[in-house]
């Protein structure tokens, strides 16, 4: 099952290393219909990601204010962690919308982010230039964006397609001097699509989810990111009827130039790539059914963007299925 979209401002990617995309939302199930109803996941999400050269770069330079005429040499390290809990209350409507399955909901997020940075930085105007050693971390505990999502999901068989658009409100922590937000500063809008394979009879599973991300400007630094294409994907293998292993993954690639950096850093695009295990369990809360879901991911092949790992820790109710079958048909939040 997807979750809506959510981003935790610890360094991602884009302006000062921050992306609205957080790569992992969507994954095993992602595409199958839900019960309808009400469903509410909760999500603990945990990242630590650490970041040399330019990715690093972007984060001194946006807090410091770096102006353009300047000329600087940077080298610095930036180490980043990140403890959220997500809450997704979901509504799945019985009544078909263009022959698929309609639903709505919306992410809040509470946490913490931290963010530490340490190296040298030399900046030259004409003859003149001076040289700063040290480090200076900052962190925040706080509440971060809202991100509505709807989703339009078919079912043909062992094949189910979906449709998605998403986006952020703006009303989390944030401020551009800080080193630590758990907002983005801007508004966002995301849609794209997924496909999953389910055969209930051999237990196989795979789905991937492709969205495109479209950034607004970011009206306090005057900074826009450029646009992001991300894929999410999972497979998995059902052991029984309740219990599930597998992998899941991520790629993550920005596609069109920022603007309104610093030129040190060019069109600071950024990629990452990543893959890990998941298992995820089902099981009756009264007349509702619970799921379990814990997965994490190792980061590789970054580009202008840190890398590290990330896990998520996933419990969600919703509606049981009014006849017992293998097919997890609700919205199993693989977060």
């Amino acid at each position: 099952m997807a979750m809506t979209s959510i981003s935790s401002a610890t360094v991602y990617a884009d302006e000062g290393g921050v992306s609205y995309w957080l790569p992992g939302r969507f994954g095993s199930l992602a595409a199958t219909p839900q019960v309808p109803g009400w469903s509410m996941a909760e999500v603990y999400y945990h990242t630590s990601v650490s970041a040399f050269g330019n990715a690093a770069a972007a984060r001194e330079i946006h807090v410091g204010r770096i102006p353009a005429t300047v000329n600087v040499d940077l080298n610095l390290h930036l180490n980043a962690h990140a403890d959220l809990v997500l809450l997704n209350p979901t509504y799945t409507f019985a009544t078909p919308v263009l022959g698929g399955q309609l639903a709505i909901g919306v992410t809040g997020l509470f946490g913490r982010s931290s963010a530490n940075l340490d190296g040298t930085l030399t900046a030259a105007i004409g003859p003149l230039a001076i040289t700063r050693m040290g480090s200076f971390g900052d962190s925040i505990t706080s509440v971060g964006d809202l991100y509505p999502q709807a989703t339009l999901k078919w079912n043909a068989g062992v094949h189910n397609f979906m449709t998605y658009v998403t986006g952020d409100i703006p009303t989390g922590a944030y401020d551009s001097r800080r080193l630590a937000n758990l907002g983005i500063g801007h508004a966002a809008i995301d849609a794209g699509g997924g496909y999953t394979y389910f055969n209930p009879q051999a237990g196989h599973e795979f789905s991937a989810v492709a969205g495109f991300t479209y950034n607004f400007k970011n009206q306090d630094t005057q900074y826009q990111n450029g646009i992001d294409f991300h894929l999410d994907w999972g497979a998995s293998q059902f052991l029984s009827k309740q219990l599930f292993v597998g992998l899941v993954g991520y790629a993550y690639q920005q596609i069109t130039d920022d603007f309104g950096a610093h030129p040190i850093l060019g069109g600071f695009r950024s990629r990452v790539f990543s893959v890990g295990p998941q298992i995820g369990f089902l099981f009756p809360v009264g007349d509702m059914q619970g799921y379990l879901n814990l997965k994490g991911y190792g980061e590789f092949a970054a580009e202008n963007r840190p890398a590290g790992w990330n896990t998520w820790l996933t419990f969600s109710i919703s509606p049981m299925a009014p006849t017992s079958t293998v097919t997890p048909t609700r919205r199993v939040a693989t977060k």
